[in-house]
């Protein structure tokens, strides 16, 4: 994946939507499509700002000590992202479960790291993944499970037009994946 560290052009970006406005047979001047242009721009800045992000930057140094090794879990996280595919957005909520080895995040990181992958042109699978991946490498856990329950507008406006369709992805790392206890523990926490 192309890693983008400086910001969008926003008036190139607003030109391209101009375009494209005038493309579907719009008239990209009448009052409502006249500032159009620079709000999708700055819209599709602010949705892709995880290019822009790292994973040193998002944490900032907040790893804590911990004596025991315990599993941590933090559900219902909100997440909101664009399928790669069709440029429309999916959304729902995830749940992190880790099992620390004398260090933990700061609980608000993990949304932070959720949003830092999800504000990127995305699959859910490969979204599921590189939370897992990232929250394994970042803290060194003996596990980690994460799992994305979310709803494809691609699904739902276009295409079959299922309203009501759920995907669930689910990445699970170390323990988790060799430990079927410590699985079952996790799933039966995140309900």
């Amino acid at each position: 994946m192309k890693k983008k560290t400086t910001e969008p052009n926003e008036k190139k970006i607003a030109a391209l939507v101009r375009a494209l406005l005038a493309e579907l047979g719009e008239d990209p001047e009448r009052d409502g499509l006249k500032k159009t242009p620079v709000r999708v721009a700055r819209s599709l800045a602010f949705l892709t700002r995880g290019y822009r992000q790292n994973l040193k930057a998002v944490v900032n140094g907040a790893k804590f000590a911990s004596g025991t090794n315990h599993m941590v879990i933090l559900k219902d996280i909100e997440l909101y992202s664009m399928c790669e595919h069709h440029l429309l957005p999916f959304y729902g909520k995830c749940a992190i479960g880790y099992i620390s080895q004398g260090k933990v995040l700061g609980v608000s990181k993990l949304a932070r790291i959720v949003d830092m992958f999800a504000r990127r042109l995305q699959i859910q699978e490969r979204l599921t993944e590189e939370i897992a991946n990232a929250i394994m490498a970042e803290v060194g856990a003996e596990g980690v499970g994460v799992v994305i329950k979310a709803k494809h507008l691609c699904m739902m406006m276009r295409g079959v037009e299922k309203q009501n369709s759920e995907m669930t992805t689910s990445t699970v790392l170390g323990t988790f994946r060799s430990d079927a206890k410590v699985r079952q523990e996790f799933l039966s926490l995140i309900g």
